[in-house]
């Protein structure tokens, strides 16, 4: 049996879709690795290998044998309690042990480790917990811990930023000088031979420090068989560049060229950074839900209240929270009551009551009263943690709709640099004749067209149309309780044709109470002692209905007896032995499978279930004694819900195991269009089907456990969880708050999302069959074709950003 792994890499240097191509192609390569998925958006790589096989630093060497990086960060920690050498070396085996950790050194005389670790993998709390288990005490140096992450990509911007600037200092004035020297605005002295060399120590800066990147970038591209964006780049300035250096030194007649070789890489260097923060903007949905946390926690040790921050709450600890202060942890309330404002993570705005035995969520905020309660779940366990890894897992996750982009993107290189040379034999051997009075020759006019197609083509613009809007939808989805698990998921909800509600705890609450009991008339049991036999057998049971039956006896304080060789028919109801008699609680199906004649009730039965009531029959000894209406209540907008999913044009059906009747009551009440009536838990997922078989994009709604076959069958399940459990529900689509309203705005969001990746994609295609064909005819200037194409990923990614400001 193979030992997989999966990991998630923060790759830094990457550029276009090409640039993800090539990074995919070398890590599948790999003997071990069995899916590598990169993303250009999140600049993450999600890799699944065998253990056995690989270990990090072999993957990370063949990211950086590729032509990119990893973002790394460092931890210095001060190190109490090193007794000698021998206790440095064995914390250093250590740390070297722990996953997601390259480098370790702890030096005994200084006290002090140095650690080098991959942000996505580990984090420098779960580091200082390790030295801690290992039986010493670590203190940072220098404040709170720092997102090396993010640190990565704030330094790569700044290092954009500083680019752009140096190229901005010699270009502009460069561009000035040579547009008013071609006006003629400058005189003769302008036209010296030492001006153009002037021109070429100006320009050389911009095009080998300026661009050195695009050099370096394109090298790696080549030397791993593919060509990128650097690729053209490279080409098409160098172009412009060498041959001004030819007309200089004297070798060929002409115009120098030397501005629009530098335009050309500082316009696409200023793209490249207002892209990079636009791109910083797309992920603000994690770092907000980053920023929930609370940072330090109160918990009761030996005794006394403690301070702490909130990575060091271990389970088992009691934390204490005033009112206005934030749970730090998940866990379990001992002591107190209170209300908590649970809206940052499932979007419901009343606050929720809380008191002794209840859950509480780390992050969300007590309003009220003291609460003491016991952690549970601390670091990478609790709710908010596993809502980050499902947002970021989503985010860089690869929706259908890439796929032809990425195909696209495979060819598009080489084919623009066989358009370019085809451009350049055109206007050569093919070209109207110049006049005779021209600045330029045969030749400068075939190579200027051919610089204008080598940087008019933009294979960024296709890379980053499908996964900015994934980022900023998804994000805008988690903050308003909506988690979808990946993006196929997102872009299915947008296709639904009809949606499937479970009745109970969907529609309606899940918590039935009894509202009538009828014995039958002369029957040998008065209405008590028929209710105190069927709660005696529901005492075993865990179905709502059931648990009703039980509550109500309860509340009645009647005294229960003890049920023997309980027995439990999915769908039907329950039996068992009650003193000395064989009492069934079930469904009319469950009487006639055990030929039980209905003893002249039926009519009751009819008229409880025309009232949306539930009748549960009981069977004492093979004879009908009565029967027990149960109701659920709707859930509080549940009518809202139906209604805004008819607004979206969705036909909505209803799945219950409740008779014919009472389903048709309670779907009256809704207003779903379609009812499906007296279906097994088992036989859902076969309803759906045959729902998926007329043609239709099915979801599926329910709870996420007992509908787990139907939510799987379906082509979206969207699972309606509550704080705790969202991490839980093998749903594609969690909804957080329970409020079925979530599933018209988890569709709305899904239709706008795919609404702007359409835009994107239509945009990043129509732009390139538009321009390019006008470059190679010769209508655009290369200075004008650099500054088409450094905006037009910057466009793609701002459309993407308008979906923050919609309304959902």
């Amino acid at each position: 049996m193979t030992d997989t792994k999966q990991l998630t890499l923060p790759i830094t240097g990457m550029t276009c879709a090409n640039c993800v191509a090539t990074v995919e192609r070398n890590l599948k390569k790999m003997d071990g690795v069995q899916t590598a998925v990169v993303n250009l958006s999140s600049e993450r790589a999600t890799v699944e290998f065998d253990a056995s096989k690989l270990v990090l630093t072999d993957v990370i060497a063949r990211v950086q044998r590729a032509g990119y990086g990893v973002a790394t960060g460092e931890a210095d920690l001060v190190i109490k309690r090193l007794a000698d050498d021998n206790d440095a070396r064995r914390l250093e085996k250590t740390l070297q042990k722990l996953d997601g950790v390259l480098e370790t050194q702890v030096t005994f005389t200084t006290e002090k480790a140095r650690i080098k670790y991959v942000p996505t993998i580990i984090s420098q709390a779960e580091i200082r917990r390790a030295v801690s288990a290992a039986g010493f005490e670590a203190l940072e140096l220098g404040g709170d811990a720092e997102d090396a992450e993010a640190l990565a990509r704030e330094h790569e911007i700044n290092e954009q930023r500083r680019l752009l600037l140096t190229g901005l200092l010699f270009t502009v004035p460069l561009f000035l000088f040579s547009m008013a020297r071609d006006f003629g605005l400058l005189g003769m002295w302008a036209h010296a031979e030492w001006v153009h060399y002037a021109m070429w120590a100006v320009a050389t800066p911009v095009q080998f420090y300026v661009g050195w990147q695009y050099y370096v970038g394109a090298y790696k591209s080549l030397r791993n068989g593919s060509a990128n964006m650097d690729v053209l780049i490279a080409m098409g300035s160098s172009v412009a560049y060498i041959y001004s250096i030819f007309i200089t030194l004297g070798i060929i007649p002409g115009h120098v060229y030397f501005e629009t070789s530098a335009v050309i890489i500082t316009l696409i260097r200023l793209g490249k950074f207002l892209e990079a923060r636009a791109k910083g903007r797309t992920s603000e949905a994690i770092k907000k839900l980053m920023g929930l946390r609370a940072k330090t926690a109160r918990v009761v040790r030996d005794g006394a209240e403690t301070e702490v921050p909130v990575d060091e709450v271990r389970v088992g600890d009691v934390v204490l929270v005033r009112p206005g202060e934030k749970i730090p942890v998940d866990g379990v309330v001992v002591e107190g009551r209170s209300a908590v404002d649970e809206s940052m993570l499932t979007g419901e705005s009343l606050p929720v009551e809380k008191q002794p035995g209840e859950t509480v969520i780390g992050a969300t905020l007590n309003k009220l009263g003291l609460l003491k309660f016991e952690a549970t779940k601390v670091g990478r366990e609790t709710a908010l943690a596993q809502i980050i890894k499902l947002v970021e897992d989503a985010q860089g996750s690869k929706a259908p709709i890439q796929k032809m982009a990425d195909q696209v993107s495979a060819i598009f290189v080489p084919a623009v640099i066989g358009i370019a040379l085809l451009t350049f034999a055109g206007w050569y051997f093919f070209g109207p004749a110049l006049p005779v009075n021209a600045d330029m020759d045969n030749f400068t006019r075939a190579l200027i067209n051919m610089v204008a197609v080598l940087v008019i083509a933009c294979p960024c613009a296709m890379g980053l149309a499908t996964p900015t809007a994934v980022m900023v939808g998804t994000g805008k989805g988690a903050e308003a309780g909506i988690l979808f698990r990946n993006s196929e998921a997102l872009e299915r909800a947008g296709r639904i044709g009809v949606v499937v509600l479970d009745k109970t705890g969907t529609i309606t609450k899940g918590q039935p109470a009894v509202t009538d009991i009828v014995t039958v008339n002369g029957g040998p049991l008065p209405e008590e002692q028929l209710l105190r036999l069927a709660a005696s057998v529901e005492k075993g049971s865990e179905h709502p209905l059931g648990e009703a039956i039980w509550a109500e006896a309860t509340q009645r304080g009647l005294v229960l007896a003890e049920a023997a060789g309980f027995k439990a028919e999915p769908g039907n109801g329950v039996q068992a032995e009650v003193e000395g008699r064989v009492v069934a609680v079930g469904n009319v199906r469950m009487m006639q499978a055990r030929n039980i004649s209905l003893n002249g009730i039926q009519p009751e039965v009819e008229r409880l279930q025309a009232e949306a009531k539930t009748a549960m029959l009981v069977a004492v000894d093979e004879q009908i004694a009565g029967v027990i209406a149960v109701a659920d209540t709707l859930k509080d907008g549940s009518v809202e819900a139906i209604q805004e999913l008819h607004r979206h044009g969705l036909r909505v059906a209803m799945i219950t195991g409740d008779n014919q009747k009472t389903a048709e009551a309670i779907a009256k009440q809704v207003g779903v269009d379609t009812v499906l009536a007296e279906v097994l838990p088992a036989d859902k997922a076969s309803e759906v089907k045959k729902l998926q078989e007329a043609a239709n994009v099915v979801a599926m709604v329910g709870d996420g456990v007992n509908d787990a076959p139907a939510l799987a069958q379906a082509d979206v399940g969207l699972a309606i969880g509550t704080g705790t459990d969202v991490a839980m529900a093998a749903a594609p689509v969690t909804l957080m708050s329970g409020d079925l309203r979530g599933v018209g705005r988890a569709i709305s969001l899904s239709r706008k999302t795919l609404g702007t990746i359409k835009q994107n994609l239509f945009w990043a295609f129509f732009y390139n069959v538009i321009l390019i064909p006008a470059a190679a005819l010769g209508y655009l200037n290369p200075m004008l074709a650099a500054g088409a194409m450094a905006f037009s990923s910057v466009f793609v990614v701002s459309n993407s950003l308008r979906l923050r400001g919609q309304k959902i």
